[in-house]
């Protein structure tokens, strides 16, 4: 199960100026290089019980104020949100022997911008958005199916389909962004963008 990891390398000359620039370069190559759901990324949270938690979700936004992404505000991630409004997120592209690592506060999106983004989504998304009780215990997926099926038949194809109540937005601003690019021999890559307490990034190298 041992790869050798012989892609590439990293070097600070190869960086881009600011974190955002590098990490739309390393999406291009993701997205071009075959990486399956490129946008997809570990989610970290910590519950006000202190337990870690950690799931999938998809990059909905990205923009020198952060990264977006959607949900339901009773869900596990929600909960532990606001909570403990930090998170850590991680993109695992393995193809590329590539991961982006970031880290900072969490903020929730205003209304008008997750209203705009849920009704840019498709209709058989909204639909399943409004039948699921996010993260809550069901009797069987025929529930959910019936719950999907009925809202299908209320809210038809082409029409508008309202926004559950409590599904948000929410936007990562980070505060320290590593660029991990797998070495031979273990010796791997590991550069960091990290905001200073004067409002400057400044970048590091870390040991593997």
């Amino acid at each position: 199960m041992r790869r050798s990891y012989e892609l590439g390398g990293l070097d600070e000359g190869d960086l881009a100026p600011t974190w955002l620039e590098q990490f739309e370069r390393w999406l291009a190559d993701a997205a071009s290089g075959g990486v399956g759901e490129p946008s997809a990324m570990v989610l970290s949270t910590v519950g006000d019980d202190g337990a870690p938690d950690a799931r999938f979700v998809l990059l909905k936004g990205l923009g020198a104020d952060g990264l977006r992404f959607f949900g339901g505000a009773g869900s596990a991630k929600g909960r532990a949100l606001a909570a403990t409004p930090r998170a850590a997120i991680v993109f695992p592209w393995h193809d590329l022997q590539r991961q982006v690592r970031l880290a900072g506060p969490v903020h929730r999106l205003p209304d008008a911008d997750i209203e705009a983004y849920f009704s840019s989504r498709p209709w058989g998304s909204q639909i399943s958005a409004l039948a699921s009780p996010q993260s809550e215990v069901v009797a069987s997926r025929a529930v959910l199916e019936a719950a999907r099926d009925e809202l299908a038949r209320r809210h038809p194809e082409g029409g508008p389909v309202p926004r559950p109540e409590g599904w948000v937005g929410w936007r990562l601003e980070p505060e320290s962004v590593e660029f991990w690019q797998g070495r031979r021999d273990r010796l791997h890559d590991r550069l960091v963008y990290r905001l200073g307490g004067d409002g400057a990034w400044a970048v590091r190298r870390l040991a593997p």
